[in-house]
């Protein structure tokens, strides 16, 4: 069976059109269904026209009302986190069997970075990609956290100000929440903290991210290892994913322990990892790196799930 699930995107702006050009490009088992926004004079609605796939400025509500419809099998709501609640609430009514990717930090799903946790929520109606400072950092903390348990893990991400759309702007406070979140529920840290920074520099930054790590112990190498693995995972699917230095380590002695919000005072090893994400350029500037990983990861996490279902439709058969 060789038949692409066929896609459906909500937000017609920067991170919705660099998703339908991955699609379009570079998709295995799904296929651009629908380009959905609110703006009639959107340069992603107008690209979308002539690439062929369905339009409408109408929202949700319009591409209801599309013929392509009820052949959508995958929606990416990349708007923002309010908008994503009324999103979901409206289309679920009308197709409970829909897939949504949620890119924005709304997370009414469980939270999904693709190499660390996308194979445990395949069967997920609803996914949240946490944010892009989340999906950058989170595999690092996981990394360390499979070798030595994290007490604290706390990141910094760093992106050009150019590159932050309206919808990251009017989510900032979301975005330390739910990725505070995830580094602890998704990453295994105990305790979690995310900072990001807007970087109004010119020329525009590529994207730059901080993790550290504080565990009780832990093996040098060891951690090093698996941090280079993880890297390596990422880079299947974010080609411009790298560590900027060497891990570095620090001991933190008894006599000079950190003091840690909400759990004391605490000594051991600290890890820090300095990272760059330089993006693909498919629609996007390279230095947008932040959204390039986010639709990066929605897309394999997509792919994934279309390849289990195509699998699971073949095996009815």
């Amino acid at each position: 069976m060789s038949k692409k699930l066929k896609a459906a995107i909500i937000g017609s702006g920067n991170i919705g059109t660099d998703l339908m050009i991955k699609i379009l490009r570079h998709g295995k088992h799904i296929e651009m269904g629908a380009m959905v926004g609110i703006d009639s004079a959107s340069d992603g609605l107008a690209r979308a026209g002539r690439l062929g796939v369905a339009t409408t400025h109408e929202g949700v509500e319009g591409l209801s009302r599309l013929p392509v419809f009820d052949s959508i099998d995958i929606v990416f709501d990349a708007t923002s986190a309010g908008a994503h609640l009324k999103n979901d609430k409206f289309l679920r009514e009308l197709r409970p069997d829909l897939r949504m990717i949620d890119l924005t930090p709304a997370a009414i799903g469980p939270y999904c970075v693709p190499v660390v946790n996308g194979e445990a929520h395949l069967d997920a109606l609803n996914v949240n990609m946490v944010t892009c400072g989340g999906q950058a950092t989170i595999p690092m903390v996981a990394a360390v956290s499979r070798v030595a348990p994290v007490i604290y893990a706390e990141i910094v991400a760093s992106i050009s100000s150019k590159s932050a759309g309206p919808g990251t702007r009017a989510n900032i406070d979301e975005f330390t929440e739910t990725t505070s979140t995830a580094i602890k529920t998704v990453g295994g840290a105990l305790q979690g903290k995310a900072i990001i920074v807007l970087n109004p520099a010119e020329p525009p930054l590529i994207m730059r991210d901080t993790v550290y790590c504080l565990s009780e112990s832990g093996d040098e190498d060891a951690i090093e290892e698996s941090i280079a693995r993880m890297v390596a995972d990422v880079q299947q699917y974010v080609p411009g994913y790298r560590l900027k230095q060497k891990v570095q380590f620090e001991r933190v002695s008894e006599q000079s322990p950190l003091s840690i919000p909400g759990i004391g005072r605490v000594s051991g090893l600290k890890t820090s990892i300095f990272l760059e994400v330089e993006g693909a350029a498919h629609y996007l500037p390279a230095y947008a790196g932040n959204l390039d990983i986010m639709t990066s990861a929605a897309l394999v996490t997509a792919e994934n799930m279309a390849a289990r279902i195509i699998h699971q439709l073949e095996v009815s058969l």
